[in-house]
């Protein structure tokens, strides 16, 4: 069944009930107006035989053939165990106990729904005088026909009711449920085709439109992601040809022909190091791949403690450099092995810009983490792009690297709500690069 349907099934039943509600609440008020007239005749119809003097009752009693249907009602008097009925009628009131005992004086005058000879009558019974009652009935047969009509027009009114609710609800609901309709069709073409720029048109500002909206910003996210790795698959596929071709190219030198040392020492040296490029390459670009996925959940984190970790191993990894540090207690929370490799690229950077000898100097406070090298410096027309995968200014395409280290810096910082800039330090020497995390705590 679709949700179309049990829309318009939901509105026909929230309608057929308050139309079955409706309906006995019109019927109880006419029934009890109805009835409340006929009790109301026969009350004081008693008032009137209460008042008249025990001869004018006798002589009441005694006309002939008084009609159970009559507008005075059908009279029947309790002395005692006698019943005495209007001469020649046949029709006897029923007497219960409760009767008796209002012609005892022990119980007050009552109503009653009784059936003589099959006709639905309202009796009353009242006490006369002591040891004596007197029973007035009047049948129910103009009311019960009255109810019954009613009660067949409300049905009709309840059958016509519950019809039209449906095929409304069924109109309406193929008016509200539009914007569902087309966002199952675009993500149906979606799946089918693959084509991730197919969007909605959103209109209104109600909670379809919105979902709408979220759903075209879903395809918008997909299609930058899917144009990225694209992207990135085709930056590294050109990344990976030139080494892999020069690789070849030196392997198949090695394996061709017997040379002397003096030459395939080099040959071998340059295997190697480009090896290590590749490798180096290969880990970055997986990196890269992971994009926000992150398999370790996020935790408290000593940002000073990170650095100073990184300082140490960059430290032996490039001791022509030198590391003046300045950390101050900072707590995080974050991706330990994440935010590490982060810091590590930073420092690996810096250090390939310094000369022999030069200094970097790395700083953490208040959840920043500031490196500062004292190199040639970004020029201004690369700094903007110095954070884009593969990019290489012109100065850096003849030293070692994959152009892929600041990238990851950018990911690890944006998935951690944060951000890296490159700056030009106010006395104009070197680089001086941030990375900033938000939602931070210090002590």
């Amino acid at each position: 069944m679709s949700f179309r349907t049990r829309l318009a099934l939901a509105a026909a039943a929230a309608v057929a009930l308050a139309v079955v509600l409706a309906s006995f609440t019109v019927f109880v008020v006419v029934r009890s107006q109805l009835r409340a007239e006929v009790d109301e005749a026969l009350h004081q119809r008693a008032d009137e035989i209460a008042q008249l003097p025990p001869d004018m009752v006798a002589r009441a009693l005694l006309r002939p053939d008084p009609e159970l249907g009559g507008a005075g009602g059908y009279p029947q008097v309790i002395i005692g165990n006698r019943i005495l009925r209007p001469r020649g009628a046949d029709l006897a009131l029923p007497v219960s106990d409760r009767d008796r005992a209002v012609a005892n004086d022990e119980e007050d005058a009552f109503f009653s729904d009784v059936r003589v000879e099959g006709t639905h009558v309202r009796l009353i019974t009242f006490p006369y005088a002591p040891g004596i009652a007197v029973q007035v009935a009047r049948p129910l047969t103009e009311v019960d026909d009255t109810l019954d009509r009613v009660t067949s027009f409300l049905v009709a009114i309840a059958l016509v009711g519950i019809g039209s609710a449906a095929f409304f609800g069924l109109i309406v609901s193929r008016a509200a449920l539009a914007p569902v309709r087309r966002l199952t069709e675009a993500a149906e073409n979606v799946t089918a085709t693959g084509n991730l720029s197919e969007r909605i048109e959103v209109t209104g500002q109600d909670e379809l439109s919105r979902l709408a909206s979220r759903f075209n910003t879903m395809l918008g996210a997909l299609e930058a992601s899917a144009r990225a790795q694209r992207q990135l698959v085709s930056d590294a596929s050109h990344e990976l040809r030139t080494p892999l071709t020069s690789l070849r190219t030196n392997i198949e030198v090695l394996a061709g022909r017997r040379l002397p040392d003096a030459e395939r020492e080099p040959l071998l040296n340059d295997v190697v190091e480009q090896l290590d490029e590749m490798t180096t390459l290969v880990a970055e670009l997986v990196q890269l791949a992971h994009g926000d996925a992150q398999p370790n959940e996020p935790e408290d984190v000593r940002l000073d403690l990170l650095t100073a970790s990184a300082v140490e191993r960059t430290r032996r990894n490039r001791p022509g450099v030198e590391f003046t540090t300045e950390l101050h207690e900072s707590l995080v929370h974050g991706v330990p092995a994440n935010l590490e490799r982060a810091i590590g690229n930073l420092l690996d950077n810096a250090a390939k810009w310094s000369p022999p000898g030069g200094e970097v100097e790395v700083a953490v406070h208040d959840g920043e983490v500031t490196v500062r090298d004292h190199g040639p410096g970004i020029d201004d027309t690369d700094r903007p792009y110095v954070f884009d995968r593969f990019y290489r200014s012109a100065s850096a395409r003849g030293m070692p690297g994959s152009g892929l280290g600041l990238a990851i810096v950018r990911q690890v910082a944006e998935s951690h709500g944060g951000t890296v800039t490159a700056e030009r330090p106010p006395d104009g020497d070197g680089t001086l690069m941030r990375l900033r995390l938000n939602g931070r705590t210090n002590s």
